[in-house]
């Protein structure tokens, strides 16, 4: 009893007059609890009370991680949510396409979006923020004395967020980039952007709802004669068309400038391929029994990686000082490959690990990850010679540009018969495949590179020959 007129003493010292409805809250014991005539002059006292204080919602920024390999900004390619979408912890915010691969950003919090900070197509450095979500704070019991003041009333409000649709258009110049769930390949969505076309509004015919190019092919014919551009005449400008360089042709850009800055060897050859067509006609069935497509890649690769056990030296980089060769145990041997987004050189690891019908299999998944764009970023790094098949195309010639930091690449052309002269001296129609390598003159003399293609050609013309390097 005591006790409580001490401390009612002490509050009506302040100056302090409380209404008969307003309830004294016992302090906590210790003078340093205790109101001081020094500070309560400061503050206009409203009232003592002890309560629970729920935290309100609080918007965040969810910021782009470092994803590794030097990357330091992406390309927005999908937008997995909207403005008031509710995500969940680990929850798809987004595609992003770097220099090197696509990656699917998750989100690391549960909320509401409020924001979209980019939209599709546009840069994201390493570190910016690239949506605002709100999140909502669990409930927090505290059970000490709260002083209510009229400075609490001076602090900024809490922002009411009017509700958004989940899918919502965000312009851009003169067409609407519609952020939606719609499935489709960055490629396909390029091709929509191209042809202003919201894929929201197009009939998917592919697999799980996807939306293929000939889906919107048909859906712009379907359209009204109306809505389509009227034909230019001779009396307006010509239309141009300016476009971001961005994704895998920006990686492009910045490697063949740098790899153009090594002085490059050439070196050219010709292949009998007869053998090897006959051999690989004979394993085409075998593979397919095993899910696997059989190409002449395999065996191409195959043969290299047997060649680089000989001359270790094409399998090798240089040091950033130039002062040293780093030779690589592995062989991981890339192939350029030539995709809607552009080229890009994804690698098989460990080739000399594997047989051809590993090879085969490894080399199939590589195709069907580019052709659908989701080429992983393990899958482009840690390369160490590389190949290019141009034949595929129709080329027959070619002056390949090393990928940094290998020192040597090989060009694959077109498999045409050509009259050659037997052993006997008559002339007889033989399969023939042109090879043109180049090499970093740099630590490659051509001596080098062409005992190295011999050795591959060897195996190429005797695939028999082969057999002798299987463990």
């Amino acid at each position: 009893m005591q006790r409580a007129v001490q401390r009612s003493s002490a509050t009506l010292r302040c100056g302090l007059s409380l209404s008969r409805k307003q309830k004294v809250a016992p302090l906590p014991r210790g003078p340093s609890r205790l109101l001081s005539s020094s500070t309560c002059p400061r503050y206009l006292v409203k009232g003592i009370h002890t309560s629970s204080v729920h935290r309100a919602g609080r918007a965040i920024d969810f910021r782009l991680s470092d994803i590794g390999e030097g990357i330091s900004e992406v390309v927005i390619k999908e937008w997995y949510v909207g403005l008031g979408s509710k995500v969940n912890q680990f929850d798809p915010i987004c595609e992003v396409q770097s220099d090197k691969a696509s990656v699917t950003i998750t989100s690391r919090y549960d909320g509401v979006i409020k924001k979209l900070n980019y939209e599709v197509e546009q840069v994201c450095k390493v570190g910016a923020a690239l949506v605002e979500i709100e999140v909502a704070s669990d409930a927090a019991v505290d059970s000490r004395p709260t002083l209510e003041t009229e400075t609490l009333a001076e602090e900024e409000p809490v922002r009411k967020s009017q509700p958004s649709p989940a899918v919502t258009p965000i312009e851009s110049g003169k067409s609407a980039v519609f952020v939606d769930k719609v499935l489709a390949t960055p490629a396909v969505r390029r091709f929509a952007t191209e042809m202003n076309v919201a894929l929201s509004a197009v009939r998917a015919t592919g697999k799980n709802g996807r939306v293929l190019k000939d889906d919107i092919v048909a859906y712009t014919q379907n359209k009204p004669s109306v809505e389509r551009p009227a034909p230019t005449t001779q009396d307006e400008a010509p239309r141009t068309r300016i476009v971001d360089i961005g994704g895998y042709t920006r990686a492009m850009l910045k490697t063949m400038t740098k790899s153009l800055q090594i002085p490059h060897f050439g070196y050219k050859d010709e292949v009998e391929m007869d053998a090897l067509m006959a051999i690989r006609k004979d394993l085409v069935a075998q593979a397919k029994s095993s899910g696997v497509k059989l190409s002449y890649m395999p065996f191409f690769i195959k043969a290299a990686s047997v060649a680089l056990l000989e001359y270790p030296i094409l399998n090798a980089s240089l040091s950033d000082c130039q002062e040293k060769i780093i030779y690589k145990d592995d062989h991981n041997i890339g192939l350029a490959m030539d995709t809607p987004q552009g080229l890009i050189v994804p690698n098989i690891k460990k080739c000399q690990e594997k047989s051809i019908l590993e090879i085969a299999a490894e080399l199939n998944r590589l195709q069907e990850a580019c052709l659908n764009g989701k080429v992983g970023t393990q899958d482009l790094v840690e390369g160490t010679f590389s190949l290019s098949n141009i034949g595929s195309i129709g080329g027959t010639y070619a002056f390949p540009v090393l990928v940094q930091p290998e020192v040597c690449i090989g060009a694959l052309g077109r498999i045409r018969k050509l009259p050659r002269f037997s052993p006997a001296g008559e002339i007889v129609p033989v399969n023939v495949l042109n090879v043109s390598w180049s090499a970093d003159h740099r630590v490659i003399d051509g001596a080098t590179v062409s005992r190295f293609s011999n050795v591959w050609k060897n195996y190429l013309e005797k695939p028999h020959a082969l057999l002798m390097t299987l463990k």
